[in-house]
């Protein structure tokens, strides 16, 4: 057996087994300076997009290299392609996950959002889709996610969203990765009840589609009734389910996601509250251990 199909098939039990959660370390360029100023960097110390994105790599790397940062809480990482492509003590980030850390590294591939249509924005057209492909399976990593957002209850407009999703999706799994699909419902809907049962519906159509081989995961806003997606965590072609915090505080994140069985996090603004740049180590551990444990406990 090779030491890359080894390493697949030491990450699907991490992520399929394990209790530990998925870490959302992958704010773009359009939200990248709102994380900014909440971790207390103001738009004043960096002069351009370079700058701006060193700040965020030193604010990811330190999370990932905290002793708090560990795989027996974390399972998962997911990285902005800047991220991705960066390096923490000379090694590539995905692979500091998985080689220091055991933690499975994932990478965003979207390229944003297009205009709101039928109620949603659907992704952007993905021009390099290939060469990000390529380049997470030359730094092993276990999957991609691609993120599109529902602003309403729109029958036509959460299908187009799906169907993007899902043809996407297995191009992603025909180069040997695990694609993330996340069709993200507003917490702000207006009729949020109503979107998520269209939104179920249309997901579970697609994956009766797949063949049996065909595996996907599912990050998905935490839903107004505790449990719903439960018939989505027992699918055969659904590896697992994570849940997104959407905007929510952490306490109410947490409290949400702890009502619904066999889902587990994958927060991004939740992960971060209380971290500040200009922390002590032992301040900042701190903080980020009782995020952690509060999220992992959520999870499990």
């Amino acid at each position: 057996m090779g030491e890359s199909v080894k390493i697949k098939l030491e990450m699907i039990k991490r992520i399929s087994r394990d209790h530990g959660f998925i870490a959302a370390l992958d704010q773009s360029g359009g939200s990248t300076p709102s994380a900014l100023k909440r971790y207390g960097v103001s738009s004043g110390l960096y002069d351009d997009s370079e700058s701006m994105f060193e700040y965020v790599h030193d604010m990811r790397s330190r999370l990932i290299k905290d002793k708090a940062f560990d795989e027996e809480f974390v399972s998962g990482a997911i990285l902005f392609e800047d991220t991705f492509d960066r390096f923490i003590d000379n090694i590539p980030t995905a692979k500091y996950l998985w080689e220091k850390k055991r933690i499975v590294p994932f990478l965003k591939i979207d390229c944003g959002l297009r205009d709101v249509k039928n109620g949603v924005q659907a992704m952007k057209y993905i021009h390099d889709l290939d060469a990000k492909l390529t380049k997470a399976n030359a730094n092993n990593a276990f999957g991609t996610k691609m993120r599109s957002l529902i602003q309403e209850a729109n029958p036509e407009g959460i299908r187009l969203v799906v169907q993007q999703q899902f043809a996407i999706a297995k191009i992603i799994m025909s180069k040997g990765l695990v694609p993330i699909i996340e069709p993200e419902i507003s917490i702000f809907c207006d009729d949020k009840t109503l979107a998520e049962q269209l939104l179920k519906q249309e997901i579970e159509s697609k994956l009766d589609e797949l063949e049996s081989l065909q595996v996907v995961m599912l990050k998905l806003t935490i839903p107004e009734v505790p449990n719903f997606y439960s018939d989505l965590t027992y699918h055969p072609n659904v590896l697992k389910v994570i849940a997104l915090s959407g905007g929510y505080k952490m306490a109410e994140a947490c409290n949400r996601l702890s009502k619904n069985n066999k889902v587990a996090a994958s927060f991004s603004r939740a992960l971060l509250e209380g971290l500040f740049f200009f922390q002590s180590s032992e301040d900042y551990t701190k903080q980020l251990s009782y995020n952690i444990q509060k999220i992992f406990d959520a999870s499990a």
